[in-house]
């Protein structure tokens, strides 16, 4: 994985995690690689891969069985899906609108856009 300077990188580990929950890699109840398999599959400390894991079980994305690992919530596809439209209602959205505003695009020429996906 490469990683950006614009996030820590525990961080971004817990993105991808959460984006093959959505993506539906692991599904609720499914266990997720152990804290030093990921580490060692991105190529990081296990260190920082115990953070993101320890941000996801904050979260309330993944849980932790004693001496089996790490699980899948029932509830995390919704909760990421939840948390990640208040971050794009919050950050990108308004970024979007100023930049049809200055580019002169109305919400019409972006539903054509929508409609061609």
């Amino acid at each position: 994985m490469t990683f950006n300077n614009n996030k820590a990188i525990y961080l971004q580990m817990a993105d991808r995690l959460c984006d093959d929950i959505l993506a539906g890699k692991y599904k609720a109840d499914d266990r997720i690689p152990s804290v030093r398999e990921y580490a060692v599959m991105l190529e990081v400390n296990t260190n920082t891969a115990v953070k993101a894991y320890e941000e996801l079980a904050r979260d309330g994305v993944v849980y932790n069985r004693r001496g089996l690992g790490y699980f899948v919530d029932p509830n995390a596809k919704e909760q990421i899906m939840q948390a990640r439209r208040e971050t794009f209602y919050r950050e990108v959205l308004p970024e979007m609108f100023r930049q049809m505003k200055l580019l002169g695009i109305d919400i019409n020429k972006v539903d054509e856009k929508w409609a061609e996906l």
